[in-house]
């Protein structure tokens, strides 16, 4: 390599030091990557000094927010790690609704930040995701069938492009480059900062699992279905078919066994949401029913135990129109055919305020599914292989014929360019073009890669 290590107000964490293998690990703990070295930023300038060292030794390039990404992408082997690990101040302005937010912020800190005043930033479903890589992928979450996601409430990023210039994106300066980081991942620059825009979400939610036993999947699915085809923008309910966790709050009897988690959120009038959820909680009846009003941080944590960091992680995922009766057959058939009880499979309804905004508003790929399924291979003792790699691999072969040939792309393994194409569709040409812009020598390829395309050259 040429040139001194780079000089930052921050830390440098090198291969021999005591703590480069705590500072190289990340949530998923099947991923082993040994970065030559980890600039641990104080200050925006720390990262742009570390990327102007890895450009000037032709190294990769890989940049942290919160860690959680299941590719694994936050780090890299030999290259150069832009850490914001320590950069997560969370700075909320109650008069505009605006919330600025650093790049290495986890949903947590967003939470602590503005729920006080009963403000949020619609966000993910667990606190410990970090605010960037959720955001430039699009972010699905408890609240987006009514603000939207993620990406829909951002309004501005400041960021340091390939060639080391800084720029602020929003709709009116670089409106090209904000169009393509909401949804379009890292590719395109170093973001930050962010500003997102406040929505009124809590305190308090009506919210919580509804639990029926594995048995009943096939019929649960059916009313399931039927219930959320007319449900109001205020909810979302999601569905997990796993083995109960042993935790305090699952029944004692229904722990360790095969269930269904029909786990409703509801955002807005309390009231109004018991009788819009009224049938879903009769039905079955259900062996436990734990919705109650509670406080919207308290929602937001109850399922971190379930995905703890450094248990190993596999994941693939498909998005789904209505489900068919064949579709839940194969759900059904397919969910529990796993060994590790920590493994499940996760249903994401859509909708509402995020399938209103035209598809080519944003690069986010998935505006007209009705749902996103996320099969999630978890194992407890981390490392790189397990079993139920294997049971994931075949469950989403048996899903295209019910799927619609796109996925989420924060849902996205290292699985190669034809599933990032399909992750954006047809905003995937616009997003190559764009990409040839800001970074036409792929330094930013560490992540679920757009390869860079001129126009002139299609």
């Amino acid at each position: 390599m040429s040139g001194a290590e780079p000089s930052v107000a921050g830390r440098l964490i090198r291969p021999d030091d005591a703590d480069y293998d705590a500072a190289r690990r990340v949530w998923n703990g099947a991923i082993d990557r040994r970065p030559a070295l980890i600039v641990r930023c104080a200050e925006e300038a720390d990262a742009a000094a570390a990327l102007r060292y890895g450009r000037e030794n032709g190294l990769p390039i890989a940049i942290r927010g919160g860690g959680h990404n299941v590719a694994g992408s936050a780090m890299c082997d030999g290259g150069v790690v832009i850490d914001y690990s320590e950069m997560r101040t969370v700075t909320v302005d109650v008069e505009r609704r605006v919330a600025i937010v650093q790049a290495g912020a986890l949903w947590g800190d967003c939470d602590q930040a503005s729920q006080p005043v009963g403000l949020a930033i619609p966000g993910g479903i667990v606190t410990h995701t970090g605010v960037a890589g959720l955001t430039l992928g699009g972010g699905i979450g408890w609240t987006m069938r009514k603000y939207g996601l993620t990406s829909d409430n951002l309004l501005a990023v400041d960021m340091i492009l390939a060639d080391g210039t800084r720029a602020r994106a929003d709709r009116d300066s670089h409106p090209d480059l904000f169009w393509a980081i909401q949804g379009g991942g890292g590719n395109f620059g170093v973001v930050t900062s962010f500003e997102f825009g406040l929505r009124p979400i809590g305190p308090e939610v009506l919210a919580g699992p509804i639990i029926h036993p594995a048995d009943r999947a096939a019929d649960v699915l059916r009313f399931y279905r039927d219930f959320v085809a007319d449900a109001p923008d205020e909810l979302a309910v999601f569905v997990s078919l796993r083995t109960a966790p042993d935790l305090a709050w699952v029944p004692e009897e229904l722990r360790a066994t095969p269930v269904v988690m029909l786990i409703p959120c509801y955002v807005g009038d309390l009231e109004a949401g018991e009788r819009v959820l009224r049938p879903l909680r009769q039905f079955g009846p259900p062996a436990a029913d734990l919705v109650q009003c509670k406080p919207y941080i308290a929602h937001q944590g109850m399922f971190d135990p379930t995905v703890p960091h450094g248990w190993g992680y596999y994941w693939k995922s498909h998005f789904l129109p209505p489900l068919t009766d064949d579709c839940i057959d194969v759900l059904v058939a397919q969910a529990w055919q796993k060994q590790s009880w920590a493994s499940y499979s996760l249903l994401f309804h859509m909708g509402g305020a995020v399938g209103r905004v035209p598809d080519g508003d944003s690069a986010f790929g998935g505006r007209s599914a009705a749902h996103a399924v996320n099969l999630n291979a978890a194992w407890t003792e981390g490392g790189s292989s397990h079993p139920d790699i294997d049971w994931v691999r075949r469950y989403w072969q048996a899903l295209p014929p019910h799927a619609t040939g796109g996925l989420y792309v924060n849902f996205l393994g290292n699985e190669g360019a034809d599933l990032v194409r399909a992750a954006y569709g047809p905003n995937y040409d616009w997003l190559s073009e764009i990409k040839a812009i800001y970074d036409p020598d792929n330094v930013f390829r560490v992540n679920q890669n757009i390869v860079p395309n001129p126009a002139d050259r299609r």
